[in-house]
């Protein structure tokens, strides 16, 4: 079976790869790389648990193939860690009690990172607008959005 060369820069670490020329990102970070964060759930890109930030950017990792993304930056939820310590989306996520199964909790960290990548300080509206495509069924986002908030705000 014929494959493809593709070096990646994954959380900071730079990454050699023989690859399928159909083998998904999503399948290269879970079942090559180990990293577990983004969750396979509708493989449609409908409902944002495989989240990952490209280039700083989110996308649904289920729907881009790995030789696309050759010589590119990925961010995982596994790779937003600083010296030791846990992002502060993840602490506000904690904090506000925005997890329930957790199914969806790193696309939705993940969407909410690519949105403060962009604009620090996002109103309600904006941050509402930027998850609106990731699919939770536990929390009903009230939690969510504050969790998005108080980041924006210990991130200022």
């Amino acid at each position: 079976m014929k494959t493809v060369k593709v070096t990646i820069n994954v959380n900071n670490e730079k990454i050699k790869l023989q690859v399928k020329p159909y083998e998904t990102l999503l399948e290269t970070l879970r079942e090559r790389l180990a990293l577990t964060g983004a969750k396979e759930a509708c493989s449609l890109g409908s409902c944002g648990s495989c989240t990952v930030l490209l280039n700083g950017t989110p996308v649904r990792s289920c729907l881009i193939l790995t030789p696309e993304v050759d010589g590119a930056s990925i961010t995982t939820i596994e790779g937003l860690k600083e010296d030791g310590k846990l992002h502060p989306l993840q602490e506000a996520f904690m904090e506000k009690g925005a997890v329930q199964c957790g199914f969806c909790t790193s696309g939705m960290i993940m969407t909410a990172k690519g949105l403060l990548n962009r604009n620090k300080k996002p109103s309600r509206a904006e941050i509402i607008k930027s998850i609106s495509s990731n699919i939770c069924r536990c929390t009903g986002y009230k939690k969510i959005v504050e969790a998005v908030e108080e980041a924006s705000k210990k991130m200022a």
